[in-house]
């Protein structure tokens, strides 16, 4: 198995595509890699010589930048823009800030149940409770809070005053 800046190639993969399993090598640069170093680009990586892995590593060594001196300038290039206030990261996908219910369990609503728009479902979400069709318990409620309107509390005093 040939090592190459510190990674295993694999063996059946030929050596344009082994290349590839070295961070910071894509398609482009192995065959660029490969070309320069003047190797045979469809030998399998397990057929390469002492003499043709030397050739790729010092022909990687000569471009620079692979595996772990790439990864240390990303990392300290994402922590400078965001020491500045200037890392743009991707935004957050559309939707409530929280991923949601882990499980079926932790669902605020039964399933087929009709869910209310924002604010306490009791009280109907946006329009308040009094909006809705008022149900029997509901009118009860309302009875008990309201006052009585002129007409009954002129009816009452009627009654009691004549």
């Amino acid at each position: 198995m040939a090592r190459i800046a510190g990674v295993d190639l694999p063996r059946t993969k030929r050596v344009e595509i082994g290349l590839t399993y070295i961070f910071g090598i894509g398609h482009t640069r192995a065959a660029g890699i490969v070309k320069e170093a003047g190797v045979d680009p469809n030998v399998r990586v397990k057929d390469l010589s002492e003499d043709d892995v030397r050739k790729i590593s010092r022909v990687i060594e000569e471009q620079g930048r692979v595996e772990g001196d790439l990864r240390k300038e990303t990392s300290m290039n994402i922590k400078r823009l965001m020491d500045i206030g200037c890392y743009r990261r991707a935004a957050a996908p559309p939707g409530p800030a929280g991923a949601g219910p882990a499980d079926a369990d932790q669902r605020s609503h039964p399933e087929g149940a009709a869910q209310g728009r924002g604010g306490r479902e009791e009280e109907g979400g946006v329009g308040s409770w009094r909006r809705r069709k008022p149900t029997a318990l509901r009118k009860k409620r309302l009875a008990s809070r309201r006052r009585p309107s002129r007409s009954a509390a002129r009816s009452a005093s009627c009654t009691t005053a004549w």
